[in-house]
């Protein structure tokens, strides 16, 4: 099943550096991790903002569920998501 995720990052101001740098590499490692075994197919930056759109190929609502809630961002995030079905004009 793909789905579409929206996320929002926003880190509290007052949270130390050195921990906000060491969730980054975590969540780093966790998404590159993803990314390798074929889950987190695309990941993609939204300009100017602290976003990502990326698309997720997962057996279940529940699986992608699990995945999301253990990003190390997770706390500091609003994530939005839209699962996707095959478009009828699709080449591909």
């Amino acid at each position: 099943m793909l789905f579409l995720v929206r996320m929002d990052v926003n880190i509290p101001h007052d949270l130390p550096e050195a921990q906000a740098n060491e969730i980054k590499a975590r969540e780093k490692a966790y998404a590159q991790e993803l990314q390798r075994d074929g889950r987190w197919r695309h990941l993609w930056r939204v300009v100017g903002e602290y976003a990502n759109y990326s698309v997720f190929d997962v057996a279940s609502n529940d699986e992608l569920h699990a995945l999301l809630s253990q990003l190390p961002l997770f706390p500091y995030m609003k994530i939005h998501v839209t699962p996707l079905a095959q478009h009828p004009s699709a080449i591909a």
